[in-house]
């Protein structure tokens, strides 16, 4: 079965196609609201899932480096008799980039990477834009959205494999993508801009960072996330592949549209740095609270306060700022972003039945974790920046309130 796809979450984030429904990011059309109280919570949300069709959310509120608040509502299977709970897994979408980002800045502490060395360094193959021959692409490149490699749709739509995990290495598929006799090849996967110039959401750009990661450390990405991320921080149920995980834990994705619900296979994607983790609100939010804690949760540390500083500082200066990309519309770290006008950092993913967000405000002293497991297009996407609006609020006012509980 071959389905269109979305999965960049970002500004210009690319329009894709499902089941003849426009999807859209609908975190966009998030409007301020008063305060809900906490009791009011859970009302609204399931409002907002009634009145979208929405079959699972799950959320988490972080205060002072602490969940204080998570809950499940509806469900994970088209049958309605697994609950949807903040331990159910799901695909997570483009926030497993910032898994990607760990790893990358772990490497870099080990001494095994450098964020401004020339990527061809570290790669058994050469990626040179061909509209700018002898230009230098770096890490910190591709960390934020600046190299130049885009997603070329031809390509990308035909990365996502449904059924199952798929099964084209992502060695291989690079190859392809970047050397100039591969099939995949074309001078259209570069924009005609040197890199640093424009910024451009690139999905294949994450993907190759994350294969420089696994060819400096010398083992896969997600053996190598597993033993320094996963393990440490006790996501015993988290994993890149759906071979990896519990798939009788696992949430079924969902489509909503004309007033029904449908349910697609489970898919996985040849780029998977850029997509790939499944992971649950419970697990995440200690990986979230590790990134807003100098790299520790509960004193378990997966990156040093250094580089874990490094990976979520802005890099954008009157300087060096991307041309397309003004301060109006925020800043960026290594796979870590401002968002909604620079009033929320971390990272989002939007993909066939899932939307997720990790989201935190700028100080770090509070965010939300929110997990939706399905897609949903036109008006209806209000329902979803409705959910997200009432879980921030709450989150905002646990932490004006003092004590966060």
């Amino acid at each position: 079965m071959s389905l269109p796809i979305l999965r960049c979450h970002s500004r210009g984030a690319r329009l894709a196609l499902l089941g003849g429904a426009a999807l859209v990011s609908p975190f966009g059309l998030l409007r301020s609201q008063s305060v809900e109280p906490p009791a009011a919570v859970d009302s609204v949300i399931r409002q907002h899932m009634a009145s979208a069709n929405i079959m699972g959310v799950a959320a988490a509120v972080i205060v002072n480096k602490q969940v204080v608040w998570t809950r499940g509502f509806g469900y994970a299977d088209f049958a309605r008799t697994r609950p949807f709970t903040p331990a159910t897994i799901m695909n997570v979408g483009s926030i497993a980039k910032t898994f990607t980002g760990v790893a990358m800045m772990r490497a870099v502490q080990e001494g095994k990477l450098s964020l401004d060395e020339d990527i061809n360094r570290y790669l058994p193959f050469r990626v040179e834009n061909p509209h700018r021959p002898g230009s230098v692409i770096t890490l910190r490149h591709l960390a934020t959205h600046t190299s130049g490699i885009t997603d070329r749709w031809a390509v990308y739509s035909r990365t996502y494999h449904y059924g199952g995990d798929a099964p084209e290495p992502l060695d291989r598929f690079l190859t392809q993508y970047f050397t100039s006799n591969g099939a995949y090849y074309a001078r259209e996967n570069f924009l005609a801009a040197a890199p640093g110039q424009l910024r451009e959401y690139s999905n294949i750009g994450a993907a190759l960072a994350g294969y420089i990661v696994e060819r400096a450390v010398g083992e896969p990405l997600n053996r190598y996330t597993r033993r320094h991320i996963f393990t440490p921080l006790g996501m015993t149920t988290s994993g890149w592949f759906l071979s990896e995980v519990d798939t009788t834990r696992h949430s079924t994705l969902f489509v909503s549209q004309n007033g029904h619900v449908i349910p697609i296979p489970p898919y996985g994607g040849t780029t998977y740095p850029d997509g790939g983790v499944r992971t649950s609100v419970a697990e995440l939010s200690r990986f979230f609270v590790a990134l807003l804690d100098t790299g520790m949760y509960q004193g378990v540390r997966i990156l040093d306060a250094k580089h874990a500083a490094e990976m979520v500082r802005f890099q954008f200066n009157d300087t060096n700022r991307p041309e397309n990309f003004p301060a109006v519309d925020g800043n960026s770290g290594l796979f870590w972003r401002t968002k909604f006008g620079g009033r929320r950092v971390g990272h989002g993913g939007n993909d066939p039945g899932l939307q997720t967000e990790m989201l935190a405000d700028p100080s770090g002293r509070f965010g939300v974790v929110l997990f939706v497991n399905t897609s949903v297009s036109g008006e209806d996407g209000r329902a979803v920046a409705g959910i997200l609006d009432v879980v921030w609020k709450d989150a905002e006012a646990r932490a004006s309130a003092g004590s966060g509980r």
